[in-house]
């Protein structure tokens, strides 16, 4: 990821601009204008969940004991807090792999605010701090190996990590690589839009934005992250019962990338996850 995307993604710069009152003109007299905007509508409902290695059942079961304990004793919330709310987020560091050390190798796209991203040579968000947690509670050396999303999961299939820790929807596709731990959140996506197209400001649910994108052909552009829930909803997969729509789908290796490409007018909209696309969109406001 390019460093000033990194930047723009990073959740502690989000909440510090916005306690700055946000953003403003040349002058500082006036808010600048916002570039982009989110539709807020669920379009789907997903739950996240981790991967782990089929070869490795215990790891499974000790993966689900450690969910239903942070989700129960408050972790799970204060983390949350830390991207969510006014909490401050907690930096992670990876280890280097040693097959001689007793080490929880995670496979992620470090891409995916806030649930994975860098600052420097850092890890940060909420599946970050979960691996962190993880890896002390099982007393192993944590090992973050960052690869492209497609890869994740695939990774772990071919034992070369042990758990794909990557804002993960639990599909069937996937379960050929690896078993799901139970869930631990549930997401959805979200249409990105310039903030001065009105198009869909009249919509008041998912079945209304749908009517428009059906409308569209392959003259409107929609961008998503290559392999998430928001690829499949754009061309259609029978999986997930998704039809899929007569539009130009363009992926990115992440959504910062996809809604640079929408503010330079290179595609129409962008469609991702909920929560990585409301920071998105507030960094690069901030930035305006």
């Amino acid at each position: 990821m390019k460093k000033f995307l990194a930047i723009a993604l990073a959740a502690v710069m989000l909440f510090a601009l916005a306690a700055c009152g946000g953003n403003t003109d040349n002058n500082g007299d006036e808010p600048a204008a916002d570039v982009v905007k989110v539709i807020d509508i669920n379009l789907t409902e997903e739950e996240y969940a981790f991967g782990v290695d089929k070869a490795q059942p215990e790891l499974l079961e000790k993966t689900n004991e450690f969910i239903a304990k942070i989700m129960e004793d408050g972790t799970f919330d204060a983390i949350c807090n830390n991207y969510f709310g006014d909490g401050t987020p907690v930096a992670v560091k990876s280890a280097v792999e040693d097959p001689s050390k007793d080490q929880l190798i995670v496979a992620t796209n470090a891409a995916f605010a806030p649930f994975e991203y860098m600052e420097g040579d850092s890890y940060y968000g909420i599946d970050m701090e979960i691996a962190a947690l993880l890896a002390e509670e099982l007393g192993k050396e944590l090992v973050i190996n960052n690869m492209k999303f497609e890869s994740v999961c695939l990774s772990v299939g071919q034992h070369k990590c042990d758990i794909a820790m990557a804002g993960l929807t639990v599909k069937d596709e996937r379960k050929e690589h690896v078993n799901f731990s139970e869930s631990y959140y549930v997401a959805s996506q979200k249409l990105i839009t310039l903030a001065d197209d009105t198009t869909f400001d009249a919509c008041a649910d998912a079945a209304a934005v749908e009517e428009i994108l059906k409308g569209f052909d392959a003259t409107t552009k929609i961008g998503y992250q290559n392999g998430t829930t928001a690829q499949f909803y754009v061309l259609g997969d029978a999986e997930w019962d998704f039809d899929g729509f007569a539009v130009e789908g363009k992926g990115y290796d992440n959504g910062a990338l996809a809604v640079q490409d929408l503010i330079n007018g290179n595609i129409n909209y962008v469609i991702i996850d909920a929560a990585p696309a409301t920071m998105i969109a507030a960094n690069f406001n901030a930035l305006s």
